[in-house]
């Protein structure tokens, strides 16, 4: 049994996670199939179980979601992802979970835009400034070409980042020439007007995986063409598409799987607004948990 620590996973590279997502769904991998995320509470918190299996190997990641930790100093959400051999279940690795979840967020945001982006540099709006704001704009980049980034935060003061505040006079103004904007927050709410965005913007939203949280308005969602990673997953715990149709912006029979899209089953015209909305799936983890493994 081996052990791979964040900088074991991040080894991996995140074009390379790129590529390991998209030929798992062109191999066949078919997300509606995977096993839904399974919430267990604890006297201080949750654990957060995410199982799945492909037809080369099984794993789970462990996730515990601590919401005291922050006034100790601590991260809130901690983890640890399990490989299993798939015939024998003989443990085969245990891999940072953090660093494995911060790889293969991105990843699959990219995979799931990568044929809609223009053949030259973008310009990104990054909404956040954690981890997965910076790890979308490096993962991007790592496919293709990235002109200016700009990145919009509720504080500026509370980042090391070049930052802009998000409800400053200049946030409309970087919103409405991005070619794509990333929102990588815990907001609860929709961040900004989207009306200030293009009509063939490319929007990813991946900061909840809660019914009652979103990040996105509504009318973004009613002009665009969503994509998610898997309808019925989307309908259990993604805020955005559950409010949006609730709303009666967005109907069921609109969403599109995200599967589709990158098989080529689904084309997206280019002038239309694109949304890419992700709550992490375990099939995700378990194809690049693999592609780890197997390129050490």
């Amino acid at each position: 049994m081996r052990y791979v620590d964040a900088a074991g996973v991040a080894a991996l590279g995140p074009a390379a996670a790129v590529d390991a997502i998209t030929d798992a769904l062109l191999g066949g991998v078919d997300p509606a199939l995977d096993h839904p995320r399974v919430p267990v509470d604890l006297g201080n918190g949750q654990f957060l179980l995410m199982p799945s299996q492909t037809t080369s190997a099984a794993g789970v990641k462990v996730a515990t979601v601590a919401p005291a930790n922050a006034a100790r100093g601590l991260p809130r959400v901690q983890a640890a992802y399990l490989l299993f051999d798939r015939d024998t279940l003989a443990l085969r690795a245990v891999l940072d979970g953090a660093a494995l979840t911060t790889l293969r967020t991105p990843a699959v945001s990219v995979a799931a835009i990568r044929h809609r982006l223009p053949e030259r540099a973008v310009r990104m709006a990054v909404v956040g400034g954690g981890p997965q704001a910076v790890a979308h704009v490096d993962t991007l980049a790592a496919v293709h070409p990235v002109g200016r980034v700009d990145y919009l935060v509720r504080d500026p003061s509370r980042t090391t980042l070049d930052a802009t505040a998000l409800a400053g006079p200049e946030a409309g103004q970087i919103l409405r020439r991005a070619d794509v904007v990333i929102c990588a927050t815990s907001a609860r709410a929709p961040l900004f007007d989207s009306a200030v965005l293009r009509s063939d913007v490319i929007v990813v939203a991946v900061g909840s995986h809660e019914p009652d949280a979103r990040e996105l308005d509504a009318a973004l969602l009613a002009r665009a063409c969503v994509v998610v990673e898997d309808v019925d997953t989307a309908l259990r715990e993604a805020g955005d598409v559950v409010q949006a149709v609730a709303e009666g912006a967005l109907g069921v029979a609109d969403l599109v799987a995200m599967r589709d899209v990158v098989t080529g089953q689904v084309d997206i015209a280019a002038d239309r607004a694109l949304v890419f909305k992700s709550v992490g799936m375990a099939w995700q983890d378990l194809v690049v948990a693999t592609a780890i493994i197997e390129r050490r």
